[in-house]
């Protein structure tokens, strides 16, 4: 994974999805999954959004699920797993930015250490 140096962000878009945009990809977390890992700790998908230009014109869209994101142990942070990268963000900024409270958050990289966890 080439930069799993780089931050990503989080924000609201319409009909209250979760936006995340890391690496120059864009990926989303539905409301109602937002809500599932919010108030019931479950694993949900990260789904990308791909557009592609049906010959003759027009477009459609591809939703394929390419990650997941999961409440960590302690329940304090949200960990976002995709193709671009691991990332982190504290519960209650996940939180506000899914309830609208914020427009936006930073996500942190996480890197795997030598044992196969995470750092």
């Amino acid at each position: 994974m080439s930069g799993m140096n780089e931050p990503g962000t989080i924000s609201i878009g319409e009909n209250d999805t979760v936006l995340i945009e890391v690496e120059g990809e864009s990926y989303r977390i539905a409301p109602e999954d937002a809500k599932a890992l919010i108030f019931q700790g479950r694993v949900v998908p990260v789904v990308q959004v791909r557009r592609k230009i049906r010959p003759g014109g027009g477009q459609t869209q591809a939703l394929s699920i390419e990650g997941h994101a999961a409440m960590n142990r302690a329940g304090k942070a949200v960990l976002i797993f995709t193709r671009a990268g691991y990332y982190i963000i504290p519960f209650m900024s996940f939180r506000k930015v899914a309830d609208g409270e914020v427009v936006s958050a930073p996500l942190f990289p996480l890197r795997p250490d030598t044992d196969g966890g995470m750092v």
